[in-house]
């Protein structure tokens, strides 16, 4: 935030710059004393109002703040005042008020670039892409080389559908600042999102220092290890890819970002051990007992780890669990895509088929259903999530078994009455993927959202409908299916945020099956 320098001729000149290098050299308590000081002599000195303000939001008080700026814009209606009172008002969740602030201040200003940035970035946060984008665009008339708005603008633009002006833009904030780790990640998940793989695969690698990741959090880092990183280098000394490595070397794979995408990847662990003789991966605990299972007897190399280490003198190398595409440079065609490559153990899956013989009709298909995403607070997670009011089509088909397979925490996400009557809902005891896979291995289907069932599901080989947001996940691209996963079936939205349309086509394809699996 930049601050007006002192006017030479105010008497309060030098204690206000005095509290202008406090708060540049992060010495708030003492900025504020002096704001306090120059108020007392000076009242109606606006600018140390506004600095008071900029002081109290640094210490935390953010209605403090307000306040503070609020006076400053009674004596001095200034642009920049209103800059700040739209960041705390921001900060405070009272955006109407934020992006009111923004207006205002345009209309003393409107050549001022950050105003026109800042509100655009207000109505992207708000979801009003449209107006973002126009918003956007006029910063860039007014500031061409910026490459914050033109990561913006890309992201955007993607969000729209439009990605290859979203590409156009990326591309023109790395060729600003080449080290930009935002932008870079953003291009990566575009290029992935149109399966140009090999290009997109290094810039992906940026999501470690980007300050979000794909999904609008920060981005979690793995823990850091003191091993060398592991980039697909040929470990044995024949440089052979196709031989374990004679020298006996080792990976720690280290887990990283949600659930679903440990169980996308999990099947670059058997491709690991055909360069290492023993790879371990930092397991979550909800996916230890299905990893074990699954692992054990086939890949008795892989070993499964609670935490990193504390001695690492067993281990050669580490890897991002995320980070293995690049490091075996996985191209669409070259996807490891044998399924199954997730079991469920057999004497569970033998007691839920006897549960469910109990409770439905054995000719009537079973069909498993997920709703909702399990992080409502991630802004994609509105996006993906639907309620059980809407899926209500669904599940007035006639003669199909429903299996909730909607394990939540979230009063909001459980079923209704009404959903509540067509359902057998057994997820209380799902307590791990483990016994959701026993269930799943049961049913004819699995219909759901972007969510790490539908993964748990698609990797056991079982049909999958998924119901995709748009503009979906990057690894969903834009087909009807998908290379990574054989039986997945893709129901697209055509427009963001219309549910209505793709439950009328997932309803037809349903009923269509069912008249196919009749006797």
């Amino acid at each position: 935030m930049t601050l007006s320098p002192p006017n030479l001729s105010d008497p309060a000149a030098g204690l206000y710059q005095k509290a202008i290098d406090a708060y540049y050299t992060g010495r708030f308590e003492i900025a504020s004393a002096h704001v306090d000081e120059i108020l007392a002599h000076t009242p109606e000195h606006a600018h140390a109002m506004h600095l008071g303000g900029l002081s109290r939001l640094a210490l935390g008080d953010a209605e403090a703040a307000q306040r503070w700026v609020m006076r400053a814009l009674e004596v001095a209606p200034e642009p920049n005042f209103y800059n700040t009172l739209y960041s705390i008002q921001f900060k405070l969740g009272e955006f109407d008020d934020a992006i009111e602030s923004l207006r205002r201040g345009l209309a003393l200003r409107p050549d001022f670039a950050p105003f026109h940035y800042n509100l655009a970035c207000a109505l992207h946060q708000l979801d009003a892409l449209d107006q973002a984008v126009i918003s956007y665009r006029r910063a860039l008339e007014l500031d061409p080389d910026n490459a914050s708005i033109h990561n913006n603008l890309g992201f955007a633009l993607q969000e729209l559908g439009a990605p290859d002006l979203a590409e156009f833009h990326y591309r023109r904030a790395i060729a600003l600042v080449p080290d930009k780790p935002t932008s870079r990640h953003n291009l990566g998940r575009m290029l992935l999102a149109k399966g140009q793989y090999d290009e997109a695969w290094p810039y992906y690698e940026d999501r470690w220092v980007s300050q979000q990741d794909s999904n609008g959090r920060p981005c979690p880092v793995p823990i850091s290890v003191s091993l060398p990183r592991w980039r697909g280098e040929k470990p044995n000394p024949a440089n052979d890819p196709a031989q374990p490595c004679s020298g006996g070397e080792s990976l720690l794979v280290l887990h990283e970002q949600g659930l679903g995408d440990s169980l996308h990847f999990l099947r670059y662990l058997p491709l690991a051990l055909a360069r290492f003789s023993r790879v371990g991966y930092v397991c979550p605990p909800s996916l230890r007992r299905l990893y074990e299972q699954s692992l054990r007897s086939r890949w008795p190399g892989i070993v499964l780890l609670d935490s990193v280490p504390a001695d690492l003198g067993g281990w050669d190398w580490h890897c991002p669990m995320m980070s293995l595409p690049l490091a075996f440079q996985t191209r669409i065609d070259t996807i490891p895509a044998e399924m199954p490559y997730l079991y469920a153990d057999t004497s569970r899956a033998t007691w839920w088929r006897a549960r469910l013989d109990d409770s439905l009709p054995r000719a009537m298909p079973r069909v498993g259903i997920v709703w909702a995403g399990g992080h409502s607070i991630i802004d994609f997670d509105k996006r993906r999530s639907l309620t059980s009011a809407l899926i209500a089509p669904l599940l007035n088909v006639s003669n199909i078994g429903w299996v909730s397979l909607q394990k939540t925490d979230d009063d909001a996400k459980r079923p209704d009455e009404a959903s509540k009557a067509r359902l057998l809902d057994w997820t209380d005891e799902l307590h791990d993927f483990a016994e959701t896979a026993a269930l799943i291995e049961n049913l004819d289907l699995v219909i759901s959202v972007d969510t790490s069932v539908a993964h748990l599901a698609a990797a056991m080989d079982k049909p999958v409908w998924l119901l995709n947001r748009f503009p979906g996940c990057w690894r969903w691209m834009n087909g009807q299916g998908s290379p990574w996963y054989p039986g997945l079936r893709l129901f697209t939205q055509s427009e963001r945020g219309n549910w209505g349309e793709v439950l009328a086509r997932v309803v037809a394809a349903l009923q269509e099956e069912v008249v196919r699996q009749a006797p």
